[in-house]
């Protein structure tokens, strides 16, 4: 079941779907590994580099911002039809949405995939 919720900020209305109601909402990520569990924003920091698992199970769309190098791989399927992970340096931000077994970025800061 996917829960949708919608919250305002300021003049704003933010909406975000979540299979798991009772997780927290914003997760920060300080370990080299971490699999998304229903978060709507991953916050990576303080740790040299890290390994964010997209999983489909839970998750269905994420904004992962990181304050160090993150590399992230998804569990099955692959990112915009043909990476099998993508690496994001310091300081970057970037969305994800899941649709039919893929993950799409729908909103970076200026990613560069070759």
């Amino acid at each position: 079941m996917t829960f949708i919720t919608r919250k305002k900020i300021g003049t704003k209305l933010y909406g975000s779907m979540s299979n798991l109601p009772n997780q927290p909402a914003i997760k920060t990520v300080t370990v080299p590994e971490h699999r998304t569990n229903g978060e709507e924003f991953i916050l990576v920091k303080d740790v040299p580099n890290c390994k964010i698992i997209l999983d489909q199970n839970t998750t269905e769309h994420v904004v992962i911002k990181t304050l160090t190098k993150v590399l992230i791989l998804p569990i099955m399927g692959q990112i915009d039809e043909q990476y099998d992970e993508i690496f994001i340096d310091k300081g970057a931000c970037v969305e994800f949405f899941k649709v039919d077994g893929n993950w799409y970025i729908i909103s970076s800061d200026g990613l560069k995939l070759e």
